[in-house]
């Protein structure tokens, strides 16, 4: 299963966001990382570097690799609608994604590894695909032998009210409904899609 395993502190410090959780290198070194990152940078940034950066910054939040962002992004461009908020919305609509999202699990790595070890039910059958594309009306829901797994009850049981309009949240199951794909603005991620769009239309 292909997944990103490097230094995570060192690539929240280079897009200055906690984009893998809390972290608090962040706070100790607000800079980017690499012998000269607290030195002021001389230039400015071009227009290449500031669009491929926005899609590095999206590919790790999402935990996604190369290709299969490339992949998402050419499924994104066929629907009808704007590109950018398109490729969100399946990134939105995966499940590790949603697992993470209804507090299931602390992180997304965390998400994707409950979901591959086969701990993630969708519509009472077991997934264990992570970038699986959840649709309307489907039932996420922790597998009944694994309810009692710490990892789990611990995320659960930190976790705050649901505060995603597109999911619904049944703490006594365990289980969560994807209602509908979400708008743009009911998307918290702070990612500048229009510069995807760009970059992938050169």
């Amino acid at each position: 299963m292909a997944r990103y395993i490097g230094p995570k502190s060192k690539i929240a410090r280079r897009f200055r966001e906690p984009i893998f959780g809390p972290d608090k290198v962040l706070d100790r070194k607000n800079y980017p990382p690499g012998q000269h990152g607290n030195a002021r940078r001389r230039g400015k940034q071009s227009e290449y570097a500031t669009q491929l950066l926005e899609k590095q910054k999206a590919k790790y939040t999402y935990g996604v690799l190369e290709r299969q962002f490339a992949n998402l992004f050419t499924k994104a461009a066929s629907k009808e609608g704007i590109t950018g908020e398109e490729l969100l919305k399946l990134l939105e609509a995966r499940l590790d994604n949603t697992v993470y999202r209804l507090g299931i699990a602390p992180t997304r790595s965390a998400a994707r590894q409950l979901v591959g070890h086969k701990h993630v039910t969708v519509n009472g059958e077991v997934v264990n695909i992570p970038s699986y594309s959840l649709r309307p009306g489907d039932v996420v829901a922790v597998r009944e032998r694994s309810k009692s797994l710490e990892a789990i009850t611990n995320s659960v049981a930190g976790k705050q009210i649901n505060k995603f309009s597109w999911l619904e949240w049944e703490s006594k199951e365990l289980s969560g409904k994807f209602l509908n794909l979400p708008s743009r603005d009911e998307i918290p991620e702070n990612i500048k899609e229009n510069l995807i769009v760009e970059l992938y239309s050169k």
